[in-house]
């Protein structure tokens, strides 16, 4: 089951026609992975602490409807999979059950020389959700 956050759309998110800025939705699911590895009990600043950086390696986005300026939204996220140093997320957007954006997000473990490291111990309980048939 898809991890879910809520965020409301403020004046400081749209462009001048009241609809979110392409690039904020971005901000919303850096927001709400955040939450879902918290759920985990997974603390990036901590790993930041220690020598782990979690960088984005690469976005697929689909926008498919905007939202607008006070409307709230639902941003899950989900495993989508999993490999040694990296890992890739579903996030959708969604607004009551209209999927506003979705995207894959792919993302490393770096040390603070750029090079690839194994994703710490902690991410084993993230499962990939298994593709639906």
């Amino acid at each position: 089951m898809p991890h879910s956050i809520k965020v409301k759309i403020y004046y400081e998110d749209t462009d001048a026609g009241g609809v979110v800025y392409y690039a904020n939705y971005l901000r919303y699911m850096e927001r709400a992975r955040t939450e879902f590895l918290a759920e985990y009990g997974i603390n990036v600043a901590d790993y930041h602490d220690q020598g782990s950086f979690f960088v984005v390696t690469h976005v697929d986005i689909m926008y498919k409807r905007p939202a607008r300026l006070g409307e709230i939204i639902d941003v899950t996220t989900e495993v989508q999979d999993m490999r040694n140093a990296s890992m890739t997320i579903r996030n959708r957007i969604l607004k009551e059950d209209a999927l506003l954006v979705e995207a894959l997000l792919t993302f490393a473990c770096i040390d603070k020389e750029g090079r690839p490291r194994r994703l710490p111990d902690s991410f084993g309980p993230l499962k990939p959700v298994p593709e639906k048939q």
